[in-house]
């Protein structure tokens, strides 16, 4: 997760975005496990303090042919997962205007540490491979972010997702600076996130007074597999639509619908 570049131009027009999301796969190794059976063989009829039974060869299982390992997620395959401009309604344009900022969350509360440290890292704690996109939909807005994040595993993901909603619940307020632009407190609070993926969370952000005064950010997460789904909005009515829709195109495009929806 992140609170990333675009929300300086989404702070002086009132917004705000951040983002979270590929693989690894197990791989098994062939065993072998020989038992050697013993068996007499029949007495001649004619037999001579010579001759001794013989035991047949040992007889070996065939070998388990291991399954072969998942290839790894890569940025690459990850970018084409993502919203594209035909995906989504008119009026909208990718938002291409630099890198990232130097905005900051912060606070002195112990119990926001954690909070702080998911929203302001880059890439997300554990990704191996990541994508994202911004959306504009002009100086009004809407914007919203995107992003996809391979964890390596589903249960990675699921445990992203539980640490998220865990830093969202105990963190009450945080300060959000924007070098240039200035500062203020951030109410936290979870929402409810639509049903996309396994284990959606949401939370909102408000500033209450300061520099960024009016400045509202919906950040939602969800799990498809071993990707995490991360999007953020400016505004709450864009979110059921293209959340799902965003979903949507990542099951289909990775491969994550049989375990992600």
């Amino acid at each position: 997760m992140l609170i990333k570049r675009s929300l300086v131009s989404l702070a002086l027009t009132a917004g705000l975005v951040t983002s979270l999301a590929a693989c690894n796969g197990d791989s098994g190794k062939a065993a072998t496990s020989p038992s050697a059976s013993t068996s007499s063989s029949a007495p001649s009829a004619t037999p001579t303090p010579s001759e001794t039974p013989t035991s047949p060869a040992p007889s070996t299982p065939p070998a388990t042919t291991a399954p072969p390992a998942a290839k790894p997620r890569t940025n690459a395959e990850l970018t084409k997962a993502l919203l594209a401009l035909a995906d989504l309604p008119a009026g909208l344009s990718i938002d291409n205007s630099g890198g990232e900022d130097d905005s900051k969350l912060s606070s002195k509360d112990a119990k926001c540490k954690d909070l702080v440290t998911l929203f302001n890292a880059r890439p997300t704690p554990g990704a191996k491979a990541f994508a994202e996109r911004s959306f504009t939909g002009g100086q009004n807005g809407p914007f919203f972010d995107e992003t996809l994040d391979a964890m390596g595993s589903p249960a990675a993901v699921t445990a992203l997702l539980a640490r998220t909603r865990t830093a969202i619940k105990s963190c009450k307020q945080a300060k959000l600076t924007i070098p240039g632009v200035g500062s203020s407190t951030m109410a936290v609070s979870e929402i409810a996130a639509p049903k996309v993926g396994t284990n959606p969370v949401g939370a909102r952000f408000t500033a209450e007074g300061g520099a960024l005064d009016g400045l509202e950010a919906n950040f939602l997460f969800a799990g498809l597999n071993d990707v995490a789904l991360g999007m953020s909005f400016d505004s709450a009515d864009d979110i059921a639509e293209a959340f799902g829709a965003a979903a949507a195109k990542a099951n289909k495009v990775l491969g994550t619908a049989k375990t992600g929806t």
